[in-house]
């Protein structure tokens, strides 16, 4: 009898690391980023032209019209950190990415 090798499981941290991919804001904005999903939250810093960003989640929040339409989608690009879905180039109109929890 032969015994099989344990097998290694991901952890989510790794999960997430290596599933995240990067999405170019509308050329030439410089985008505000904020501190949580909607335009009444301060701005917590600003993305320079040409910027990539990583989507970790999605949430609804205040409406916004951008280059890529009006939406309420929120992208959670880092802790406590939102950019409006209107302003990134996910290619699709809807959630590319889970919800925020």
């Amino acid at each position: 009898m032969t015994l099989a090798a344990p097998v290694a499981k991901a952890t989510a941290a790794e999960v997430t690391t290596t599933a995240v991919r990067y999405y170019p804001v509308a050329p030439g904005v410089r985008l505000n980023v904020r501190r949580g999903p909607g335009t009444q939250y301060p701005i917590v810093r600003i993305l320079p032209e040409g910027a990539r960003v990583p989507i970790f989640c999605q949430t609804p929040g205040t409406t916004v019209t951008g280059p890529y339409g009006t939406t309420n989608i929120w992208d959670n690009i880092d802790d406590g950190e939102y950019v409006s879905d209107a302003y990134v180039n996910t290619g699709s109109d809807g959630y590319v990415r889970p919800r925020c929890s």
